[in-house]
């Protein structure tokens, strides 16, 4: 799939002190921050390779800047950070655009939207109607740590056991394991991980309770960059690119996902 066509020229060789511009000198790059652990958003094959829609709207931008792209996988709780001290240029990686996130990196989008969704193996878990049936100290969710999951199981759950992992592969051990009932997560994750582990008995239960708007973090000094990035997940959506990146995906449920 070919990115959509950007005038390249409008962002480029007019700023010297942006490091994702190409410098007349030579050719520049853009740094993608991404968790490489999210399938299918963002995961690395067993060859090191970081691929997922995620990784397919990084690579596009840079093909559209008409520079080369570079990822750096990091856990998922350094990501802002590292945005924040200039160690990568833009962060996709499943992203909840937050009002606490939002005041300390700027965000585009959403491009896409989400909810979240009770991985487990127990039937009384998957049968659960309301909050209420999962607030229980007996109730053990796993979240990963630092995300909207870990957020929404403190604010709803305040009476369920909170057990935190470092990843969302952490996190599906702990019930695989059954160290944990359930692992929240948004929605994309949790089909994801009913197709990958087909033997362990996984069942599903998605929440409407949850708004999950998904969207590209930036830094929040560079207006410039802001403008170009809405700009281009505009023409993006206007080409219908980003419902096919969807399908390529997410197949089936890429209805689901769309921005709104």
């Amino acid at each position: 799939m070919m990115a959509p066509p950007l005038p390249a020229a409008s962002v480029c060789g007019r700023f010297t002190n942006r490091p994702w511009l190409p410098e007349p000198a030579g050719i520049s790059k853009l740094v993608l921050g991404t968790s490489g652990d999210m399938e299918p958003m963002s995961f690395t094959h067993a060859d090191g390779k970081v691929v997922g829609l995620d990784v397919d709207i990084g690579r596009f931008m840079a093909q559209a800047m008409g520079v080369k792209l570079t990822t750096r996988t990091l856990p998922f709780t350094e990501l802002l950070p590292a945005l924040q001290r200039g160690e990568v240029d833009v962060v996709i990686s499943n992203l909840t655009i937050t009002p606490k996130r939002n005041m300390s990196v700027a965000f585009v989008g959403p491009y896409m939207t989400s909810g979240k969704c009770i991985l487990t193996k127990q039937e009384s878990l998957a049968r659960a109607q309301q909050a209420e049936d999962l607030n229980t100290p007996d109730t053990r969710i796993a979240v990963m740590k630092g995300s909207t999951s870990e957020d929404f199981v403190r604010t709803l759950l305040p009476q369920a056991t909170v057990m935190l992992a470092d990843s969302r592969t952490a996190a599906v051990d702990l019930v695989k394991s059954d160290q944990a009932g359930g692992m929240l997560t948004d929605y994309p994750i949790c089909m994801s991980s009913l197709k990958n582990h087909p033997e362990a008995g996984f069942v599903s239960l998605f929440s409407l309770l949850s708004y999950e708007p998904i969207g590209i973090a930036l830094p929040g000094n560079d207006p410039l960059f802001v403008n170009w990035t809405e700009n281009f997940l505009m023409r993006m959506e206007s080409l219908s690119a980003l419902d096919e990146i969807g399908k390529r995906w997410f197949g089936e449920y890429a209805e689901a996902m769309q921005s709104e």
